[in-house]
């Protein structure tokens, strides 16, 4: 609870002095300086395609990690211990998710070659 409202002023706070920081900038006439005529981000260099492979790859992963946990659990009974048959089902579908963005990670690599 703490960390959530804490991270809440930080949010405004960061939005505010941003706020701030820009308009200074566009007073003194540095208006590419502020961003604020391209709103593009510098980051923002992964090809939209790439971007939908990404989220896709991810999903169906999760997808698969899903049915991997559930069949894990019928297949060692694992029903009689909930807490190992929930701890056994996050690890399984953080793996796959993992493997989703390495996946990606691969495939991206590839294409930038």
């Amino acid at each position: 609870m703490v960390a959530i409202v804490f991270a809440g002023f930080f949010y405004i706070i960061k939005m505010f002095t941003d706020y701030l920081l820009k308009r200074r900038i566009v007073k003194s006439g540095h208006f590419e300086k502020a961003d604020i005529v391209g709103q593009a981000s510098i980051s923002d260099t992964e090809p939209q395609r790439l971007k939908s492979l990404k989220w896709a790859m991810v999903a169906t992963m999760s997808g698969a990690g899903l049915i991997v946990a559930y069949v894990v659990g019928k297949l060692y009974e694992l029903d009689r211990y909930g807490i190992e048959r929930s701890l056994i089902s996050f690890g399984i579908e953080l793996m796959f998710i993992g493997l989703g963005f390495l996946f990606y990670f691969l495939i991206a690599n590839k294409n930038k070659q």
